[in-house]
């Protein structure tokens, strides 16, 4: 019998930001304000639209300023706090709040991009598939900032790195996993989740492509955070 869609999340907020600093000094990535309020918040409605009921934040930098801004509840979405002593990578830091989630699988995004996801639809793909990882593929006018996704049957077989140019295919960072994946993640170590178990175990781990023409921003940079001033102001 397949899980039910039970909607958790892990959300990954440890950010320093350092490529904002002129424009956002001494701030959580994910706490940048956005459209009059933290980025996170946008990101947090979108799981309460799509009917998630709990998300774990992972945290480390300045946590307590987005703990003290959140709580414990936001809406309807129950909030628990995954904090890092010290950086340990997006591996580390998914596999510390592993400990922490109900659910399996559970999705796993980024706390500074945002993404239009049908998210229902992505688990029923992931489970007609029975796969053990999926990862959301954007379709942007150009990969050159991301680096392309290679796609062979609905299936992710390869990562082409940065630099080409065109339309394409991106891994927009957010994933839903099976348990048993996240476990291959070694406990207590920096760790990166993309270049130390999706990449390299591409072939054994045979991702499930889940396509989206959806919009993506990641507001890591200045130009792309001034963009969502605009987006957000006129949602």
């Amino acid at each position: 019998m397949q899980p039910a869609y039970t909607c958790q999340a892990i959300i990954l907020a440890g950010g320093l930001g350092t490529r904002l600093r002129s424009v956002v000094p001494d701030l959580p990535k994910p706490m940048a304000p956005v459209a009059g309020r933290p980025f996170l918040g946008h990101v947090l409605d979108a799981l309460v639209e799509a009917g998630f009921v709990a998300a774990v934040l992972a945290v480390g930098y300045r946590h307590e300023v987005i703990r003290g801004h959140f709580g414990e509840r936001y809406r309807d979405l129950a909030l628990r706090y995954s904090v890092e002593a010290s950086p340990l990578g997006t591996g580390g830091a998914i596999r510390l709040a592993l400990d922490q989630v109900e659910a399996d699988p559970v999705f796993v995004l980024n706390g500074d991009t945002w993404l239009d996801l049908d998210y229902r639809a992505m688990f029923a793909a992931h489970q007609a598939a029975a796969a053990g990882l999926t990862v959301a593929a954007c379709e942007v006018p150009d990969v050159g900032r991301y680096g392309r996704l290679e796609v062979a049957s609905g299936r992710i077989v390869g990562f082409r790195e940065k630099g080409e140019r065109g339309l394409g295919l991106i891994n927009a960072g957010t994933y839903l996993v099976a348990a048993e994946v996240v476990r291959r993640i070694p406990t207590g170590r920096v760790h990166s989740f993309e270049r130390e178990l999706l990449m390299p175990q591409v072939a054994e781990l045979r991702p499930l492509a889940f396509v989206t023409h959806g919009r993506f921003i990641d507001i890591g940079v200045p130009e792309d955070y001034a963009r969502a001033q605009g987006l957000f102001a006129a949602a």
